[in-house]
């Protein structure tokens, strides 16, 4: 239809998925088969790449059943967005059942999901097994596993489901998901190294072809052949064991159902394939409804409401969306497209950039084509010019749909459209998103996880194969109160300071005693403050990249620094002498101005001054104290940075005649790094912020008021809902347990994170109306991940 933004004609991996099949709970959609004959009741894997629809719900992938309700077998998400795979078996009892204690809400990528049934294993935790994205799930709610060689409906020959279970009485519980790439392997017990692998260069788990054999019962379902709505259940292994849809439509308009969302971005020669947008769930109002893949948006009150798309139009390109009104529009009921900023309340009537209304018919055609290359917006009604807009050249934009009592279904792509785009305009999908100068966050930061010995040991910060040599090593310990240790390059591994005390820098010889190619190695130091090697206690040890060891005289300022410093990452480590003069300026190495910035005094006794982007240069944080912002111009002298210098005023934490300073400075790196500020709701269905990338580590300040800094990170927080949290006041040890759910509860997701706190605590992460800022870095850019 158009041509794609990038030429490379593959994936990253060189596996490429085509499409995948939207399934509507809305429609009652769903496959089923009936084998002729039995395969192994005992053994067999199933391999999918899903994306959740609605969230919130029971949802089956898949199953079987006999009609006697015995020997049934399914696999599903609960209603609270768990994962429960669970089986009758041959006697009629609860076979096994598996609940997750992870929870699966991320409505803006892929998830691959494998299961796998053994009973002939001798281990009884080994006959039923669960992976998503590569790795094994082994935390469980609930864990019940089956007897050895007991056998289950999978196979036999009773009705078999993908997208639905039929229950007792007959009834049926549907799916709202996108389903790729599945495969069913009867008679053999697999791993994910049959069906994926981890890429060598963005570190993400992605699919590769499955080359083995099938089995009597097993069957390969890519849905590519969408000739018809029979050949999209043609199974592809050889095996010809197809599928029957239903209520599957290829239908041209907002019920077509096979879709070009993919979990592998390449082109295509059209839109390009991809991860696709849809409504975002985790940042819409809490009352309105998102069905048909969070496509169509729904709101039934009496009252305004909106929802934002979970992939914001980059700078540097040309986007395309529509949105089809699926409600007469009457006085009373009225839908709308645009965009707006984050900020912009759920409950706006209109975006705060452009809008386009619907007018007096169904199946109107509403658009907007997104230029950020000109900064522009124009508006279209059935494929005719309503209006252009200026829209920011810097600010994040986010597409909005909303409605008073309407409905209405959004496409980005991932179905034809219905008109022919502007030239130029391309479908916003991960593989037209601009190509991130980072494409794996371990290149540059790392929170790795260790256990002291109390003798000497190398820390290595390799994930997936990739590590760095870091400039910055911040310690802390986990299971025992301890305090905040961090050293860097540039003043050496035998300085120490301290981010929850004013101490001057200590000097500890036996603490880091190396900055290592992979990351560091530490003594045999027992005591003290800053330790970061007492015997069984647990740590975390935060890294950054800046020179890699090398560091060189910076005059770009009124005071000469030296600076170690990696522009590509956006950090650098500062070291400079105050002259008590203010407006002295600082050189910082970095190319663009830094948006986060913490200093503080070496060789006297101060609070740590910090700068961010979202407070200005009028005011100021302290890193060891729990304060809420502050203004005064003996911080930053009332002048923001620019890409070659900070400046300071005469605070006696930035710049006394003749005190040794250390800053260490970030600026943001789409796709790896992003500083910003929210606005907290004080509910469970907590702000949602957007950073276009799953993050590895995000540090959070309340600067309304005084509250602790909070940092939470995806090696102690593994799955969601995360929420163990370390404060860098404090020597307190790692706050988890019960405070986990009230405290700073959070989801991280392949896009952002989402706040889920509401009690008394929340003032932590997400008071009702208190502004907080934020400091992110990245495992991966949103281009490339996966659903968490």
């Amino acid at each position: 239809m158009f041509s794609a933004a990038k030429t490379a004609a593959t994936s990253s991996g060189g596996y490429n998925l085509n499409r995948s099949l939207r399934f509507r709970s809305s429609a009652s959609a769903y496959l089923n088969r009936t084998p002729s004959s039995a395969g192994n009741l005992s053994t067999w894997t199933w391999s999918g790449w899903i994306k959740r629809g609605a969230i919130g719900g029971g949802y089956s992938l898949f199953g079987s059943k006999t009609s006697a309700n015995q020997q049934t077998i399914q696999c599903f998400f609960t209603s609270s967005d768990t994962l429960q795979f669970e089986g009758t078996g041959s006697g009629g009892a609860i076979g096994f059942n598996l609940v997750t204690t992870q929870v699966f809400r991320d409505p803006s990528a892929w998830y691959h999901i494998i299961a796998v049934l053994d009973t002939t294993q001798a281990t009884a935790a080994n006959r039923v097994r669960l992976y998503v994205n590569g790795a094994q799930i082994t935390a469980f709610s609930t864990a019940t596993y089956p007897p050895q060689n007991d056998t289950y409906s999978t196979n036999s020959t009773n009705p078999q489901y993908v997208g639905a279970l039929q229950g007792t009485g007959g009834s049926f519980q549907y799916t709202d998901c996108y389903l790729s790439e599945v495969n069913f392997i009867d008679g053999q017990a697999l791993t994910p190294s049959s069906f994926g692998s981890y890429n060598a260069t963005t570190g993400v788990w992605q699919p590769t072809k499955y080359t083995g054999t099938y089995g009597t019962n097993g069957f390969y379902l890519n849905f590519n052949n969408n000739a018809s709505t029979t050949t999209l259940g043609y199974d592809t292994s050889g095996n010809s064991n197809n599928w029957t849809t239903n209520n599957i439509s290829l239908t041209t308009g907002v019920t077509y159902d096979s879709m070009i969302d993919v979990p592998t971005p390449y082109a295509d020669g059209g839109n390009g394939r991809g991860n696709y947008p849809v409504i975002n769930f985790l940042n819409a109002y809490s009352n309105t409804f998102l069905s048909n893949g969070n496509l169509r948006y729904q709101n039934t009150n009496a009252y305004w409401a909106n929802a934002r798309a979970t992939m914001q139009p980059a700078v540097g390109s040309k986007f395309y969306v529509e949105f089809t009104s699926t409600q007469p529009w009457t006085s009373n009921n009225v839908s709308f497209l645009g965009l707006c900023t984050p900020s912009m309340a759920l409950t706006a009537s209109a975006g705060d950039i452009a809008t386009i209304y619907t007018t007096t018919t169904s199946g109107e055609v509403l658009a907007l084509a997104i230029d950020r290359v000109n900064n522009q917006v124009s508006t279209y009604r059935n494929n005719a010019l309503v209006g252009t807009t200026s829209i920011s050249a810097t600010n994040d934009i986010d597409i909005v749909v909303g409605s008073y009592a309407a409905s209405g279904e959004i496409n980005f792509g991932q179905r034809p459209f219905s008109y022919t785009p502007p030239t130029g305009f391309v479908a916003l999908n991960t593989y037209n998103l601009p190509t991130p100068s980072i494409s794996n966050g371990a290149n540059y930061m790392a929170a790795t996880t260790y256990t002291g010995n109390g003798s000497t040991q190398s820390i290595t910060n390799t994930v997936n194969g990739i590590s760095f040599k870091p400039d910055l090593f911040w310690a802390k310990s986990r299971s025992s109160s301890g305090t905040h240790s961090l050293t860097d390059s540039v003043r050496g591994v035998n300085s120490q300071l301290f981010s929850n005390l004013t101490n001057a820098e200590g000097t500890q010889t036996d603490q880091v005693t190396a900055f290592n190619s992979n990351g560091v190695s530490l003594g045999a130091n027992a005591s003290g403050t800053g330790s970061t090697n007492v015997n069984t206690v647990t740590y975390v040890g935060w890294q950054w990249l800046a020179g890699a060891g090398t560091s060189s005289s910076n005059t770009n300022g009124s005071i000469t620094s030296t600076v170690s410093v990696n522009a590509t990452a956006g950090f650098s480590v500062v070291t400079y002498t105050g002259n008590g003069t203010g407006g002295a300026t600082i050189g910082h190495g970095l190319g663009v101005a830094p948006q986060f910035i913490a200093v503080k005094s070496r060789s006297a006794v101060n609070d740590w001054l910090n700068y961010h982007v979202s407070l200005g240069n009028t005011q100021y944080l302290n890193l060891d104290l729990t304060s809420a912002a502050a203004t005064s111009s003996a911080a930053w002298n009332n002048t923001s940075p620019t890409s070659t210098v900070f400046s300071v005023g005469t605070g006696p934490s930035v710049n006394s005649n003749g005190v040794t300073y250390v800053a260490y400075c970030w600026a943001a790196v789409a796709g790896f790094s992003k500083f910003g500020s929210y606005t907290g709701n004080g509910s469970t269905d907590g702000t949602f912020v957007y950073t276009g990338f799953r993050p590895r580590f995000v540090m959070i300040k309340d600067t309304t008021n005084g509250q602790p800094w909070i940092i939470v990170d995806t090696s102690r927080n593994t799955y969601n809902v995360g929420g163990d949290y370390l404060e860098p006041n404090s020597s307190g040890t790692e706050d988890s347990g019960s405070s986990v759910s009230t405290a700073t509860a959070m989801d991280i997701v392949s896009n952002g994170f989402k706040l889920r706190n509401s009690a008394s605590s929340s003032g932590y992460t997400n008071a009702n109306g208190d502004v907080y800022v934020y400091a992110a870095f990245a495992e991966n850019p949103f281009r490339n991940s996966l659903a968490r």
